[in-house]
């Protein structure tokens, strides 16, 4: 049965009737240094960097005789070449599989030569280019909702019952997707509505969320499981979106306009997205207004130890990604 219709029926029995980052890009996905100008980057976790170039763009048009290249990591050790650091002759630095502890400082130094075609003079010419990089992940998605229903009276036992109907309907109908209702409360009020008087109605509020019971089997082991979480909730709340029109729809057209005394008020429901982090992440727009919508590894210095969006300040850390401080 249409969980619309199960719950048309309940109300009806119950009374009768009555919602990569970076600037510095090029068009091959090259990200090339500026001189003096750290460049600002956002990798997202699990995923490559993109290739960083140890030159400046006007440079890059131009001949360069005998460069050589030295990378220097947020360690600030020398970089070489491995399973996860794939450095080429040309001095392009890509860097696999990017997590939190490998944010930082980036610093390439280019030496090359320029000759004086007279006396074929040999003059050494060094160019330090920095690269700042931050592993980030996308925000899980939660929604909080509302909804309003009319009801006969603020008294008995009917309100309560129409308010846990309701949550198991919700459940039933996102279920499936992983998700779940939590924080579930109503309230009752007395509205004055123009030309129709005081009526009673219940204020219904509830979040959903995509961490359901065993939600990490929906993950079928992916890493970037917030793309899973998140794609799942917008499916929930499209779902939930609908089932509230449907109500809407079912009492001012297909009852000739008799309509139950508790019953959906039109128009009523309301949802708003809230973000939140993983430990070890935070959003700060000051810091990161490239990426103001990211959930960025927390810098040396902060911590977070929970789903909050914000990281706090810890002086004794000294690492990227921190949850707790130590």
């Amino acid at each position: 049965m249409r969980a619309w219709v199960l719950l048309s029926a309940v109300l009806w029995y119950l009374t009768g009737a009555g919602g990569r980052r970076s600037s510095e890009r090029t068009s091959k996905g090259f990200i090339y240094g500026k001189p003096g100008h750290p460049v600002k980057l956002y990798v997202k976790l699990h995923h490559h960097s993109p290739v960083l170039v140890c030159m400046d763009f006007r440079r890059a048009k131009k001949e360069t005789v005998d460069p050589t290249y030295i990378w220097i990591g947020p360690n600030e050790k020398p970089l070489t070449g491995n399973n996860q650091i794939n450095i080429t002759k040309t001095g392009k630095l890509m860097v696999k599989d990017f997590l939190e502890a490998l944010s930082g400082l980036y610093t390439c130094t280019l030496s090359y030569k320029t000759v004086k075609a007279e006396t074929q003079e040999e003059t050494i010419v060094k160019q330090r280019y920095d690269f700042m990089i931050f592993a980030y992940r996308e925000p899980d998605y939660s929604y909080q909702m509302a909804v309003r229903f009319t009801t006969k009276s603020c008294e008995g036992r009917y309100n309560d019952l129409l308010f846990r109907v309701l949550k198991k309907i919700l459940d039933n109908l996102i279920s499936d997707l992983s998700c779940h209702v939590i924080e579930p409360s109503y309230k009752c009020h007395f509205v004055k509505i123009p030309k129709h008087g005081l009526i009673h109605e219940l204020f219904i509020a509830f979040q959903v969320n995509p961490f359901a019971p065993g939600w990490k089997g929906a993950c079928n082991d992916s890493a970037d499981c917030e793309d899973i979480t998140n794609h799942n909730i917008l499916q929930a709340r499209d779902r939930i979106e609908e089932f509230f029109r449907s109500q809407a729809y079912i009492y001012y057209h297909n009852f000739n306009k008799t309509i139950p005394a508790m019953h959906f008020v039109d128009h009523s429901f309301q949802v708003v997205r809230m973000d939140s982090c993983r430990p070890g992440f935070g959003k700060n727009e000051g810091l990161h207004s490239n990426c103001a919508s990211c959930c960025v590894a927390c810098s040396p210095g902060t911590y977070s130890p929970d789903v909050d969006v914000t990281c706090q300040n810890c002086v004794s850390v000294r690492i990227y990604g921190a949850k707790s401080c130590t």
